[in-house]
């Protein structure tokens, strides 16, 4: 990076990258006094929005460090409207820049959607399916990532409509993939929310992507609105049909760092302990697997 880079002098480059089976825990504050007590073994790294940690002083700042000293630190951003028309709001992207190397950053991921225009939407809005679409969205996130000095992940996110579709998802995925030269975070559980809403192959669309590109995953669960409709919620237990797809996608490329979401309705921490034992068995059987066959 260039010496007039502002932020400290931590360089990406030299952090490890998470082990293939790796399971981690969104962290929100709800969860900290389960996250601290938690056993060992339980979790192996932690996942957060650093548009909510930023700038935190005080108990609750002291606490992050506190647990981005136990675990390896993974960021998830909201806010940077990659798709989107206004510019992109440097200052923020430098003081992200500062926050990932403070905390010892793994992996940066947002979403590959839009959520800002002549201010902010509060909410992950669907990008038209075009080639306009994707030259602009790359060149956005190549901007991100010349800013930063390191690579990001786009995530697929769920929808419920779509402005235009000259293209399919996965077409539209994997062109942006390639233009951008980034990682994805596949979230499986979008890809089977968008799989009902919009009437496709779940299986398919994970076997038409470039599972080179795949750098972690994201397991959730959703809100049953009808049999033909599912609301992306992080507000209830992971359905078989969602471990499934899991499943099918350590399988099919290997297992990779692994996360559950859970921003609401939440549970006992035994029954995200359980869940989180479940994403275990899955990512280590395929680690295994590939292991034997070496």
């Amino acid at each position: 990076m260039p010496g007039t880079d502002p932020r400290a002098s931590v360089s990406p480059a030299v952090l490890p990258s998470l082990p293939a089976a790796a399971v981690g825990l969104g962290l929100r504050r709800a969860l900290l006094d389960d996250i601290e007590q938690a056993p060992p073994g339980d979790i192996d790294f932690l996942e957060c929005a650093p548009e909510n940690w930023i700038g935190l002083g005080g108990a609750l700042g002291e606490r992050l460090r506190g647990l981005s000293a136990r675990y390896p630190l993974t960021c998830h951003g909201l806010s940077l409207s990659l798709g989107g028309s206004a510019p992109l709001d440097l200052a923020f992207i430098d003081r992200v820049g500062r926050f990932l190397d403070t905390h010892h950053v793994r992996l940066y991921s947002e979403h590959l959607s839009y959520c800002s225009d002549d201010g902010h939407l509060y909410d992950l809005l669907p990008l038209p399916f075009t080639d306009e679409a994707i030259r602009h969205t790359a060149a956005r996130i190549a901007q991100v990532q010349d800013r930063l000095g390191r690579r990001i992940a786009v995530e697929n996110v769920s929808t419920y409509l779509t402005p235009h579709a000259a293209m399919s998802e996965l077409a539209f995925t994997t062109a942006v993939l390639q233009e951008a030269d980034c990682d994805l975070l596949l979230d499986v559980n979008n890809v089977h929310v968008n799989a009902i809403n919009h009437r496709y192959d779940p299986v398919a669309f994970i076997d038409g992507l470039p599972a080179e590109r795949i750098v972690c995953l994201h397991v959730a669960g959703h809100y049953d609105e009808a049999d033909d409709l599912k609301i992306d919620t992080h507000g209830s237990p992971v359905v078989e049909p969602v471990w499934a797809l899991l499943e099918h996608a350590c399988a099919t490329s290997g297992p990779r760092p692994a996360l559950l979401e859970r921003d609401f309705n939440l549970p006992p921490y035994a029954e995200l302990q359980a869940e989180l034992q479940q994403m275990r068995r899955i990512l280590r059987s395929h680690d295994h697997a590939r292991g034997a066959g070496a």
